[in-house]
Formats: C-alpha cells, structure tokens, sequence
C-alpha cells in the first residue's frame, strides 16, 4: 500500500501536526504536566499539577467509612476497643481489624509512593494490577509500528504508535502526527492472525465507557486493531485500523498491552 500525505489525512477529518512542530503549538495532549507531591490520610502521592492530566487508568482515594459508623471489623467482625484498633483499607476506604487489613502493597493507580495498607480483596486486585504498571505499561510507552488506514480509505502510512506520557492519548506519528484521546474511544477490537472484522478469534472491548458489553476468544498473536473513536470538536465517529509493520512480535506485545489497558479502562468504570 502507498504512503499517505498530510493533507490526505487531513482530507479524512483527523487533526495532524507537522513533524518537528514545537509542542507549544500542539494540542492540549503536549502541554506539559508537572507532578507535586501531595499529603492525604492515607499517605504520600505524586500526582498531576493540574487534574486535568490525570491518568485514565488512576482510581480517586475513597472516602473512609467514619470511625463512628464501624464500631466492629467488616471482614471478621470483631469488635473494636483499645486493644484491637481499626485501619482503613486505602483503596476500598472500608474499616478492618490488623489481621483483616495487616498487607501493604503498593497502589500505583491511586498515585501513593509507598505502598499502603488495603485489605485482602484489595491488595489481591492490586497485585494483579501491578502486571500491567510493571510490564505492559512500559510497552505502550515504548510504542509498535504499524501501517495505519482512516476510515475506508485504501491511502495507508506506516506510523509509531505509542501511549502519552500521562496515558491519555495514543499518539501516532510517521510522516504526519495525530492523537486518539482514549476517553473518546467508543469501541475496540484487537485482531489475530489470520482474523479480520466479525469473526469470533477478535478480542473486543466494544463501548468502552458505555457498554456492558465483552467478549474475548482466541489465543493467536495480535496482528491489529480497529478502533471507533470521536475526534475533538467532530461530531461523527472515525475508524482506525492499524497493522503490524516490519516488526510484528514487538507490534504483537503492543497491542496485547493495548488489551490489558482497555480491559483496565472497562473494568475501572465501576470501581
């Protein structure tokens, strides 16, 4: 497939910044954002100067079930006095006994430097998320190449992809640059070898903010994605399809990471 030029891809409705532009004249994803370490009850955090720049992956600190309104541990029920003292869970903010919240483990998605004190529900979903910060994180920042198609166009360019510094933009860029702000992604589909749109081996996270909707087959290696997503300022959805370019085991470990991260935003909605 050719190459595609800026102005096709402007043509497509997509906003595109000239390579080598300066960020001060990018969109709002290049602004630069700063971090201040904070004091909470539940401990230090390093979080974004202006909230705006918030991860999509990050969780709010829960408000603490006041010490009046839990006169007995909500895991074993023991009964509070001076000997058993109450702890607050710091991810679910619920009251527990020692025994039943005794575990620090870190809490990457609430932003805390040290780990924190969460009880057994808590810190067994925080572990597992320590995966993603660990390993897949690092990928998508890392970035894949791909051969990028809008819309139905057969005008292709062969991008680098990879997640923004504050993970809330996916940026792309070749011989042009544009941005896909994750929280507009309205649906997802990671594709196998082998696979192509409608068939049952593609992992899908369709309606990411709205749906209740997932299904997931297949053990393949990832060889794509699509998208639908709606650009800033545009009213009408776009469709992106992506596949893997000349290294296709490193673009396959992206787009697996991809679907960690979307499984993450889809589950996060209700946390």
């Amino acid at each position: 497939m050719r190459g595609v030029s800026r102005q096709e891809f402007v043509a497509e409705g997509v906003s595109t910044v000239p390579r080598g532009q300066t960020a001060a004249n990018r969109t709002m994803s290049a602004v630069p954002d700063g971090k201040k370490l904070v004091r909470s009850p539940s401990g230090l955090r390093m979080v974004p100067e202006n909230g705006a720049f918030n991860s999509p992956f990050s969780l709010d600190e829960p408000q603490w079930v006041p010490d009046k309104e839990c006169p007995r541990c909500m895991q074993c029920d023991t009964k509070f006095d001076f000997i058993r003292r109450k702890h607050h869970c710091r991810r679910c903010g619920r009251c527990f006994c020692d025994k039943c919240c005794s575990k620090k483990v870190p809490l990457p998605r609430m932003c805390f430097v040290d780990p924190v004190r969460q009880c057994a529900e808590c810190s067994l979903a925080s572990q597992k998320e320590m995966e993603f910060y660990d390993k897949q994180l690092r990928v998508l920042l890392g970035g894949g190449t791909f051969v990028v198609t809008l819309g139905t166009s057969e005008k292709s360019e062969t991008m680098t992809c990879r997640l923004s510094n504050n993970h809330r933009y996916m940026f792309l860029d070749g011989e042009s640059h544009f941005e896909v702000e994750l929280s507009r992604i309205s649906s997802m589909q990671i594709l196998t070898d082998g696979s192509s749109p409608g068939e049952n081996d593609i992992h899908t996270y369709t309606s990411l903010l709205d749906s209740q909707y997932i299904s997931e087959g297949g053990v393949s290696r990832a060889s794509g994605m699509q998208l639908h997503y709606k650009p800033m300022g545009c009213q009408d959805g776009q469709q992106l399809h992506m596949e893997a370019a000349d290294d296709k085991k490193a673009a396959s470990l992206w787009l697996a990471a991809m679907h960690k991260a979307a499984k993450l935003l889809y589950e996060a909605r209700d946390q």
